[in-house]
């Protein structure tokens, strides 16, 4: 299982980016992907790379897509291959 973290963020549009991490939010949704949104970014729990991909591709377009000239996406990607975690997993552990 990958877990990653992402920030997707236009820039040169503002302070207020609610209207846009909304729209990262429901492309998540759309594709069914399970993911868990805090103050600073959104980790996502996905099966392979090839999905994870995919929608953060369309997430990043969907930005784009709504007015946004630059958008900033961060990205990064915890590959686990030797035990199967899934969100929560590393802060459970800590217990």
């Amino acid at each position: 299982m990958i877990i990653s973290q992402l920030s997707i963020a236009p820039v040169g549009i503002g302070t207020s980016l609610s209207k846009y991490v909304n729209l990262v939010i429901n492309c998540l949704k759309t594709h069914n992907i399970k993911f868990v949104t805090n103050d600073m970014a959104t980790v996502i729990e996905t099966s392979d790379l090839e999905t994870l991909f995919n929608v953060i591709s369309k997430a990043h377009q969907a930005v784009i897509d709504a007015g946004a000239k630059r958008v900033i996406t961060e990205l990064k990607i915890d590959d686990r291959r030797d035990k199967n975690v899934i969100i929560g997993s590393k802060i459970n552990s800590l217990n």
